[in-house]
């Protein structure tokens, strides 16, 4: 499921395919969002390649080089950044490269074993430099590599022409082998959650409130020559609203913005909307007395200036970590996530997902 909420949250890609031959990896991806495809047994052996299986889900899906750019993700490596993958993608849409990998730079002093024991790769043994003033080597992860369609087509190799990286922060760059890196990745996990007491519980909240620009957008705007407005939404966050709704925290989406784009997302998501309001604050305090919902269990996520209000009033005010420094001062939780980037996702890992 992380693999497959990556790639939606990543905001770049057309089709997101699992292929496997397991019946509960399949149901867990479908429910994720991802189309899925049944990988024959002789394809589902220890040995079989990367390359063996992507060509299978090529022909499976009638994939045409046309469609430029092709992503492998693996499965096996939990921690992947959804930017990161939007990177690798543009670097090859783009023309920059044909194949691209994630990888992390190692200063490490390397040696291999030779015909008088142990002799140095990287570096003068005799000439000791420091560590930081060593030529990086670049260790590939293992996470997900991008390609030219056509390119792969030609070559059925996931690496060829011109070859670059997507830098990937090494302190997330596990690749799950054996059971160890299972529960370094688990210990990762719970260390990440390790800030996660002062955030409410499921059953702290009756109502989570949320802004539209600077929360599910990065707060920027497409105008075109006709004066229509367009903002590009995290595909996370929206599986995330879904999920909160059935755990039965119910979502309301409060804007001041009249852009009917607002009250399009909404509907998308199945979610109740007051948009274009002036008065944050007392449109709110409408609803909950209407509702008789008490303002102590409600969480509010805002960004900006005429959010201030609203975070005085209720229970949890939250703020998304590029918000403005007065949001920032009187949030009582602040996000990891920029605005746009996945913050309800945040919030439903932090509040439903990773405390059941």
């Amino acid at each position: 499921m992380r693999a497959v909420e990556t790639c939606l949250g990543s905001g770049v890609l057309d089709r997101v395919v699992v292929s496997t031959d397991d019946p509960e990896i399949a149901q867990v991806a479908a429910l994720a969002g991802a189309e899925v495809i049944a990988r024959p047994s002789e394809l589902a052996q220890d040995d079989s390649t990367s390359e063996a299986v992507l060509t299978h889900a090529l022909l499976e899906c009638e994939f045409s080089p046309e469609r430029g750019v092709l992503l492998l993700v693996q499965c096996t490596s939990p921690f992947i950044n959804p930017n990161d993958l939007a990177r690798a993608v543009e670097l090859v849409a783009q023309g920059s490269a044909d194949s691209v990998f994630s990888a992390c730079p190692d200063h490490g002093f390397l040696w291999r074993h030779g015909n008088l024991g142990f002799e140095s790769v990287n570096h003068d043994s005799e000439r000791r430099p420091r560590r930081q003033d060593l030529e990086p080597t670049w260790r590939e992860t293992g996470g997900f590599y991008a390609m030219s369609l056509a390119g792969y087509e030609r070559s059925r190799r996931r690496f060829f022409g011109r070859k670059a990286i997507v830098e990937v922060d090494r302190r997330f760059a596990i690749d799950i082998d054996e059971e160890s890196d299972l529960e370094l990745a688990e210990a990762m996990s719970s260390a990440w959650l390790a800030g996660n007491d002062s955030w409410p519980s499921r059953s702290d909240l009756d109502l989570l409130v949320t802004d539209f620009d600077g929360v599910h957008t990065d707060d920027r705007v497409w105008v075109d020559q006709d004066g229509r407005e367009a903002v590009v939404v995290n595909r996370r966050d929206g599986l995330a609203v879904r999920q909160l709704q059935s755990s039965g925290l119910p979502v309301l989406m409060l804007s001041t913005e009249t852009n009917p784009v607002v009250e399009a997302r909404a509907r998308k998501l199945s979610v109740e909307c007051l948009s274009g309001s002036s008065d944050k604050a007392s449109d709110l305090m409408t609803w909950v007395e209407a509702h008789g919902v008490a303002l102590e269990r409600v969480a509010f996520v805002g960004n900006d200036l005429n959010d201030l209000d609203v975070m005085s009033r209720v229970g949890w005010p939250i703020a998304v970590s590029d918000a403005c420094p007065e949001v920032l001062a009187s949030a009582r939780l602040v996000t990891t996530s920029k605005g746009g980037t996945g913050v309800l996702r945040e919030i439903f890992d932090r509040i439903v997902r990773q405390r059941s």
